[in-house]
């Protein structure tokens, strides 16, 4: 597969990263850098990983979760852009809105990777190699979520909660996105 299709898929896997990691950043306030670099390795670690296993596994996984794979991905987003939105628009400081938790940075990354899941059974079909796909596609989504979440961030701390609402209506539109995509075809 030629670089430049496989950079094209690499970005377009990144979208949803960068939408994710720019609502979280809305309301990451300290340890910016830090917090766009974790969030970046478990993105573009879950991307590459994903398209790993879409290769490795073929087929087969596929036809496990292909059925529900857009549902469980609408579900986790809605659910997480609902909660920014609520806490937005209430505009209390909570304590849990720690989105670099383990358990959320691991839900939010198996939600944005489950595409690139596809693209590996791609690869597959395509009897085409797939370390230097999945490591282009890993780094470009650690990229765009790093960048993601300094501009989220930043975009927060001159314009407030209409920010953090803005980030959570995102999230809730990637989510009917996927949904969307999925039903459709």
């Amino acid at each position: 597969m030629e670089i430049l299709t496989v950079a094209i898929i690499a970005i377009a896997l990144a979208f949803d990263c960068f939408a994710v990691s720019l609502g979280a950043g809305t309301v990451i306030k300290e340890r910016r850098i830090l917090s766009a670099a974790v969030m970046g390795l478990f993105f573009g670690g879950f991307q590459m990983g994903m398209a790993l296993a879409g290769w490795a596994a073929g087929s087969w996984i596929a036809s496990i979760i292909g059925f529900i794979d857009h549902w469980i991905a609408f579900c986790i987003l809605a659910v997480i852009g609902v909660k920014m939105m609520y806490e937005g628009f209430i505009g209390e400081e909570t304590p849990d809105r720690n989105y670099l938790n383990l358990t959320t940075l691991i839900i939010l990354a198996i939600a944005t990777s489950i595409d690139s899941l596809g693209v590996g059974l791609s690869l597959a079909l395509l009897s085409t190699g797939t370390v230097l796909p999945a490591l282009i596609i890993g780094i470009t989504s650690f990229i765009f979520s790093f960048l993601g979440v300094l501009l989220g961030s930043r975009l927060a701390a001159h314009y407030g909660r209409p920010v953090e609402i803005a980030g959570g209506i995102v999230l809730v539109g990637i989510g009917i996105r996927i949904l969307a995509g999925h039903l459709a075809s």
